[in-house]
């Protein structure tokens, strides 16, 4: 029976919409934008945190980094005291080796911009990194094809690189990058690995403009004191971050000479912290959508209440002839609330649809950057309307099945 009544009303959901185009779609419209706002403006939260998130994921959940500024973000962010303290250096990280038993590894990384060269072409603005033989163990490195250097080769200051897939194209166009040279900063170095293609995105390039070459290579061309640079240590297995970090603090101290008193100097960072933090902006986006769409949703269901009271009023002698013939008031007032329902589904899913449309065309003219409309969006789309047709058809719904049927049949 409940399937029938549903049917039947979305029959005269549409017939109406049919019969009544634009008196229909204007009453619909506050529902509509609502909807298309909430939806359009959560696929694309939903897929620029999903391009965020997806920076770190090259990052293992197990590692901590060691660098002179906290990845903590408020109104009152001291930077200027986190400024003035020195970066970790190679140095500490060889000294750290073997005074962490729940460490299973420790990389140094640092690193500046460079151009390199090949012949005439040259790829200005690539960012050169100094690293360990341990860094793939804490960050992700997708090679497709080569290999990364050797221990003798970071013993020796051998000049070989592993280039990423935008430094390749652009100096190799022809291929044949895989064993030929190039030259960094006035240095001709060997090629040994390239990277796997990993395609822009709103907020970098991944690895693909990434030149990687061994620390002890790097002391010839990067000022090691004044880049940026930091110690990656990732936790021995069954080792949980928290007992790995007191250990970090335990012996790292004493290499910075710090008093016990004093605080500390350096900044112990996981990755969970910066997702956290997106968490947080997307969370409080959320909260900024649903008040904007709750106006124009709250317009869209004085809209459709409009247009079931005029059903109402244009369909009261059928509901004296129905109520005459045994319908009780709650098969009236279902009647008129699943057609309300209906009708906002009908406006749900044109809205669904537009968000789908300009989906498709961002992912066809966005170079970067693509849009996800997720099953769980469209959902959430769907319900609002729902419960809009519900609060925009209670009232038209009550006074439908409140109406005497003598009275009602006489109003023909």
């Amino acid at each position: 029976m409940s399937r029938r009544l549903f049917v039947e009303s979305f029959i005269q959901a549409w017939q109406a919409l049919v019969t009544n185009r634009l008196r229909t779609l204007l009453s619909l419209l506050g529902v509509m934008i609502g909807i298309f706002m909430i939806t359009a403006v959560f696929a694309v939260s939903d897929s620029l945190e999903e391009n965020l998130k997806g920076i770190f994921s090259s990052v293992r959940s197990d590692v901590l980094f060691v660098e002179k500024m906290p990845w903590t973000f408020s109104a009152g962010y001291p930077w200027w005291k986190y400024a003035v303290r020195q970066d970790p250096t190679m140095q500490d990280a060889e000294l750290l080796q073997g005074r962490l038993p729940s460490a299973r590894s420790i990389a140094f990384q640092t690193g500046s911009m460079s151009t390199i060269e090949r012949g005439s072409s040259n790829f200005e603005g690539a960012r050169l990194a100094a690293v360990t033989m341990e860094y793939p163990d804490a960050i992700e490195v997708n090679l497709e094809s080569g290999r990364f250097f050797t221990n003798r080769e970071m013993q020796a200051g051998t000049p070989v690189v592993v280039l990423g897939r935008d430094i390749t194209d652009r100096l190799f166009p022809e291929g044949g990058a895989l064993g030929a040279r190039c030259t960094i900063d006035g240095r001709q170095v060997r090629i040994i690995g390239i990277l796997s293609k990993e395609g822009a995105s709103l907020v970098g390039d991944g690895f693909d403009n990434v030149a990687f070459i061994s620390v002890t290579f790097g002391r010839q061309l990067i000022n090691f004191r004044a880049a940026k640079s930091s110690i990656l240590i990732r936790a021995a297995e069954d080792v949980d971050l928290e007992t790995l970090k007191g250990e970090v603090i335990a012996a790292y101290r004493p290499l910075r000479r710090l008093h016990p008193r004093d605080e500390n100097d350096f900044a112990i960072n996981e990755v969970e912290m910066l997702t956290a933090f997106i968490d947080v902006i997307f969370g409080r986006l959320e909260y900024g959508v649903w008040f904007i769409g709750a106006f124009a949703i709250l317009i869209g269901c004085f809209s459709v209440a409009n247009i079931m009271f005029v059903s109402v009023k244009e369909r009261t002698p059928l509901i004296g002839v129905q109520k005459a013939l045994g319908a009780k008031r709650s098969f009236v007032l279902a009647q008129f609330l699943t057609e309300a329902v209906a009708l906002c589904i009908i406006g749900a899913l044109m809205a669904l649809l537009a968000v789908a449309l300009l989906v498709a065309m961002v992912n066809f003219f966005s170079d970067g950057f693509s849009l996800v409309l997720g099953a769980n969006r469209f959902l959430l789309g769907l319900g609002i309307a729902v419960v809009s047709g519900i609060i925009a058809g209670l009232a038209p719904a009550l006074q439908a099945a409140r109406m005497d049927p003598v009275d009602a049949m006489r109003a023909a």
